[in-house]
């Protein structure tokens, strides 16, 4: 096996270090598709670090389509491209309905039989979350936008997303929309204050958005002294950002900061920054500024899966509860 080594002085958590560096192996094509990983016992005792950094690494690797993770077997580097999160989750899907068909042969039942229920519940399911009205209250602009479009909960789940200061002061689309929404969700930061500012019959859920990790790491690469440019929309969504550099450990990168619109004023910020950082919705308005080659990141903040299966649970307890 490839030597990794990690550092406990960059401010990069480990298990994010360990996931890179597996990540590299990959694509240097050190380790071929099919390649057995070492246990995550034997792992953590060659790297010095414990238990629960290899599981985390491995797990999310799982979760990307880098991994496949084979109870009682090993761990085993995904025959698919291993950087499309696309084969590795309909690997994953295949492996769950391959051991309740597995299950149901088992009982006496069919193919056919376990094929149309499997049809028939999935249709159901379907038309339940089809109706679901979800609102998401946040306090920048970008965030709610983005986690409208981008969350994926299946069949048609619409979510309409209100900026906190909207519900602030009252604006007739923000109280009718949340009036007739099903389920009102939020950030874990801002829940009280949306708990006050909603009817107090509306069930409102919290949830975890963490900034994507492979944009921190990006980020702690960046040569020390570089000139770090952020292009948002809003200053809060500025300050987040800023928030969660620092507390990534990388505060030895300047930020320039800037939500202009004005493309003039935008050029100058763009032209004396190394590596453009930028909010979601305008990444292709900064490269198409850029007249010399840089790199353009989005820093885009997600819900954990923990976050996200608490949110679909909680749409289908509504949903047949008949609400």
């Amino acid at each position: 096996m490839v030597a990794i080594e990690l550092s406990r002085k960059s401010g990069v958590p480990l298990y994010i270090q360990l996931k890179e560096k597996i990540r590299r192996q990959v694509e240097s094509g050190s380790w071929q598709p099919g390649y057995k990983l070492p246990t995550e016992r034997e792992l953590a005792g060659m790297l010095g670090v414990s238990r629960n950094t290899v599981s985390q690494a491995f797990r999310e690797l799982e979760d990307e389509g880098v991994l496949i993770i084979r109870q009682g077997r090993g761990t085993y580097l995904a025959e698919n491209d291993p950087t499309s999160l696309t084969a590795g989750r309909t690997h994953r899907l295949e492996e769950l309905v391959s051991t309740a068909l597995d299950q149901a042969l088992d009982e006496g039942y069919t193919c056919g039989n376990f094929a149309d229920t499997a049809l028939r519940l999935a249709e159901k399911r379907a038309q339940l979350l089809s109706h679901v009205k979800i609102v998401f209250v946040e306090c920048n602009r970008e965030q709610v936008d983005y986690f409208s479009k981008q969350l994926e909960l299946g069949s048609g789940v619409v979510i309409t997303p209100v900026v906190l200061d909207e519900l602030r002061d009252d604006l007739p689309a923000a109280v009718n929309a949340v009036a007739e929404a099903d389920l009102i969700v939020t950030t874990f930061f801002h829940e009280e204050e949306v708990r006050v500012r909603v009817p107090a019959e509306k069930r409102v859920l919290a949830v975890a958005l963490d900034p994507q990790l492979e944009t921190i790491v990006r980020i702690a690469r960046i040569p020390r002294g570089s000139k770090l440019g952020l292009v948002c929309i809003s200053e809060t969504f500025a300050e987040k950002v800023v928030a969660s550099i620092n507390e990534a450990g990388i505060d030895s990168v300047p930020l320039v900061c800037t939500a202009e619109s004005d493309a003039s004023r935008l050029q100058k910020v763009v032209d004396q920054s190394d590596v453009l950082l930028v909010s979601p919705g305008r990444k292709r308005e900064v490269t198409e500024l850029c007249n010399v080659p840089r790199e353009v990141v989005e820093f885009v903040y997600r819900p954990d899966m923990g976050s996200i299966n608490l949110l679909k649970k909680a749409i289908l307890e509504l949903r047949e509860r008949g609400v």
